[in-house]
């Protein structure tokens, strides 16, 4: 990619930073098999230094991809099945319905359709059994769905995909990652340790409310045993599209050593589950989720720590993958302005348009909505009142010690039937909240992706 075409993209970077109140973000391009950066504004308040190519973020969620590829590298090792129930491989995992979790594999844990709460954090601190001290933890936890019945954002599930890969490999996970991916991948600027990612130039998250300044969090990493699931992971925008190009590349890293079989690579974005309407992915396959936009396909994967989020998208037949890493603000705002784009440049894809409440009032019978609808980590009271349904949405639990708002206060405005969008105060971007109901007369409340089932 010539260096002058990307100068007006540093521009444009520059640009959106300041209108969505964005400190910090690093963007990287993977195009035409070269890599361009461009890095905006400061990684902290306080200190003043200023976002670089170089500079480590937070990258959440992303993780999943990584540990996803971890555990299809024990597929093609012949050391697991897909298909193969959890319980051979961490017969020490107790949960409420000792039946259920018997049905529970390997598969759904990485569909996130297992039914385990996804929301279950507990801080086992900071060891190399971090992760195992996690899984006792879960003893005693419900589903929150039948087993394969419904897609819930699980990170639980991807905690114990991480244990799976201890288990197998007889490694902590951070030092398998390093081992059997990072190394072999031929990236060298992701790190799951606080003290290694001082080798770099480090964001902090900040909390941006309104037009106020913004500040940094309190706290800067979430509880290390989540970390397969993307709590520790710092990576530069640079690794994470080094990542897409493993999955580009057939399963090749930077170096041409295989990471993983071509067939491994296929699977992880095969679609395994179809989602609710209204839903940003068309699907979810092995750790990606899927996109059809305007019939091309792309798959990718978002992160969110404690004033951190991080966005990839990767587009196959075009060659081409683009991170953002952002340290707070609107950065939700700020990747659909700038990767709608990026993405029209360099893939010649024209983005669907953004959800928007309909022009004209949409009439529903509001109260067959209303009730409370819970799951380990979050409490969601839905009432009828004078300006419509509103949703007050509470983290309990050790997740209300992390999060940077534990209570938010919404009003759903309606689509359609059991199809509704909602906003935070100061976003531009709209979000589905979609409702269901399966054969047993259990209802749920879909918020992004996540399903609550109603309780009361």
């Amino acid at each position: 990619m010539p260096g002058r075409r990307f100068v007006e993209w540093q521009q444009r970077l520059d640009e959106l930073v300041r209108r969505h109140g964005v400190p910090g973000a690093s963007l990287a391009v993977l195009a035409d098999g070269d890599v361009s950066t461009a890095a905006s504004g400061i990684l902290n308040v306080e200190t003043g230094v200023t976002a670089t190519p170089d500079s480590v973020f937070q990258i959440g969620s992303i993780t999943k991809i990584f540990t996803t590829t971890l555990v299809m590298r024990l597929v093609d090792e012949h050391l697991l099945d897909l298909d193969q129930p959890i319980v051979t491989v961490l017969p020490e995992l107790r949960l409420a319905d000792a039946d259920a979790l018997g049905r529970i594999t390997v598969r759904h844990l990485l569909t996130h359709t297992s039914g385990i709460p996804g929301d279950h954090f507990e801080d086992t601190g900071r060891g190399d059994d971090a992760v195992e001290k996690y899984v006792d933890t879960c003893a005693g936890l419900g589903l929150v769905h039948p087993v394969g019945a419904l897609m819930s954002y699980c990170n639980t599930g991807f905690v114990l995909a991480g244990r799976i890969i201890e288990h197998l490999t007889g490694q902590p996970w951070r030092e398998a990652l390093r081992t059997r991916l990072l190394e072999p991948a031929g990236l060298h600027e992701t790190t799951a340790l606080p003290e290694d990612a001082l080798r770099f130039r480090v964001a902090y998250g900040h909390d941006v409310v309104g037009d106020q300044p913004p500040t940094l969090v309190a706290r800067w990493q979430l509880p290390s045993s989540a970390a397969p699931a993307g709590s520790t992971l710092c990576a530069t925008a640079r690794d994470v599209v080094g990542m897409a190009r493993v999955h580009l590349d057939g399963g090749l890293g930077v170096n041409g050593r295989e990471v993983l079989t071509d067939s491994s690579v296929a699977a992880m974005r095969t679609r395994s589950v179809h989602l609710h309407r209204g839903a940003t992915a068309a699907g979810w396959g092995l750790g990606w989720a899927l996109y059809d936009w305007n019939g091309r396909r792309a798959f990718g994967h978002d992160g969110g720590t404690i004033g951190q989020s991080s966005f990839l998208r990767v587009v196959p037949d075009a060659g081409v993958a683009i991170a953002l890493l952002t340290n707070g603000g609107r950065a939700e705002d700020l990747y659909h302005e700038l990767f709608e784009g990026l993405l029209a440049e360099f893939c010649d894809l024209a983005l669907p348009p953004r959800p928007t409440p309909p022009d004209v009032p949409v009439e529903l019978d509001l109260t067959a909505y209303a009730g409370t609808y819970a799951a380990v980590g979050r409490h969601v009271e839905l009432t009828v009142e004078d300006r419509g349904l509103v949703a007050r949405v509470s983290a309990t639990g050790a997740l209300a010690e992390v999060v940077d708002q534990p209570v938010e206060e919404y009003t759903l405005v309606p689509v359609e039937k059991d199809l509704f969008l909602t906003r935070q105060p100061d976003a531009r971007s709209w979000t589905p909240v979609a409702f269901s109901t399966l054969e047993d007369g259990s209802t749920y409340a879909h918020l992004g992706l996540r399903a609550l089932p109603k309780v009361g």
